[in-house]
């Protein structure tokens, strides 16, 4: 009997996980809020070390190489534009660094033909039996599903459902991002400018499309009550926050006013004890979002990985599986969590001294003698899981895809 699999999110977590299930035989659903393919808002993502194994497995690595942004390094300025030190590009882009939109659409395209896709919905309702989960919907009529997974995000509605309200699991950061487009105006190529006041950053990158600048905002800030679905609400917040800031500042926002896509959120992480409840289980950023420089993007695409390797393993027995998923991908999101909790300190210091301090430090770090040290400490850090071996379909060692 074909087992059938409901995904709430659409996201990398959730169409990763798609195509592995579907591949293997699994009747996959995948229900997304958003209208559409979310292909804009957000920062680019980057992979390095053992992480390009995975997409050499899965059969993504060339087409991500292909739409690669091929960032350079990104120069820390003052208020003047004045060069002050650069980060060194393998700090924020790694081996290959590609906008999240188009990752998504890689991973979209990848799964489409395993899975059904749902946009424009959301689970509102699940009830549990000792046979499958009854599942309802904002706008879809009740289905019935064998295993559920919550790879909603953050905000995830499953979790909510499933273990509480967010407030009891997240741990804030004390920061808050944005991010949106702008024409590219700073004549920037495959580069980036950032520009520190603070508690506040300001940074301005363009990559594989000249045309365009990808600008992100980060600033000190806690926002226990604030409405994530409330666009005009959070550009308030996000101008009130850099009012007086200077450089180009005041330009950026009078854009932000009329920025048609907005990716806003407060930093944290999220901490369960557990990831999995019955039938339903959590997967990315819903069950141990890391935060930045957390990899959060390699351990969503090796969770759904292993959470489809271990159901393969379990030959039916979902509790053991999710069991065995949650034992191997625990010590490496914690450790990831660690490393990122120190976030806010390097990229938004609180005071003039400490900005100076950063920079003087990433001085030394770009000289030529410790280029190649700080390369290997950043792809160090990034290996922390574990790719095992798993009997799926649609996994391609050494280019050859495992038989059906």
């Amino acid at each position: 009997m074909t087992r059938s699999v409901l995904i709430s999110g659409g996201g990398i977590a959730g169409a990763s996980l798609a195509y592995w299930l579907g591949e293997s035989g699994y009747a996959v659903t995948v229900v997304e809020r958003a209208p559409g393919l979310r292909t804009s808002g957000a920062a680019p993502v980057d992979f390095r070390g053992d992480q390009l194994a995975l997409l050499e497995r899965m059969g993504v690595l060339g087409d991500i190489q292909a739409c690669q942004t091929g960032m350079g390094d990104q120069t820390v300025i003052d208020a003047s534009g004045r060069r002050l030190s650069t980060f060194p590009s393998v700090l924020f882009s790694g081996d290959v660094e590609i906008e999240r939109g188009d990752l998504a659409r890689i991973l979209y395209d990848r799964s489409a033909g395993a899975a059904e896709y749902v946009f424009g919905d959301h689970i509102t309702g699940m009830t549990q039996d000792a046979d499958g989960v009854d599942v309802t919907f904002a706008h879809s009529a009740p289905r019935r599903f064998d295993l559920v997974v919550g790879a909603d995000g953050l905000h995830s509605a499953v979790r909510r459902l499933a273990f509480g309200e967010e407030s009891q699991f997240r741990h804030d950061l004390g920061l808050a991002i944005a991010g949106f487009d702008v024409p590219n105006t700073f004549g920037l190529d495959h580069g980036g400018l950032i520009y520190n006041e603070p508690g506040r950053l300001v940074m301005v990158t363009s990559g594989r499309d000249r045309a365009r600048a990808s600008v992100g905002l980060m600033f000190a800030v806690s926002l226990p009550d604030y409405d994530w679905r409330d666009t005009d609400g959070q550009k308030r917040i996000v101008t009130e926050h850099f009012a007086g800031v200077g450089w180009q500042a005041p330009a950026l926002l009078a854009a932000l006013r009329d920025a048609p896509d907005l990716y806003f959120d407060t930093v944290g992480q999220i901490r369960l004890g557990h990831w999995s409840a019955g039938r339903l289980v959590l997967l990315g950023d819903a069950a141990w979002c890391t935060g930045p420089g957390g990899n959060g993007t390699g351990h969503a695409m090796l969770g759904a990985y292993t959470l489809a390797g271990e159901l393969a393993l379990a030959c039916g027995d979902y509790a053991a599986a999710f069991r065995r998923y949650e034992q191997i991908m625990r010590p490496p999101v914690t450790k990831s969590q660690k490393n990122a909790a120190g976030a806010g300190r390097f990229l938004t210091p609180a005071t003039e001294r400490k900005i100076r301090n950063r920079n003087r430090t990433f001085r030394i770090l770009s000289s030529r003698p410790m280029t190649g040290l700080f390369g290997w400490l950043a792809k160090r850090t990034a290996n922390t899981g574990t790719l095992r071996d798993y009997p799926l379909c649609g996994s391609i060692p050494n280019g050859r895809p495992l038989p059906r």
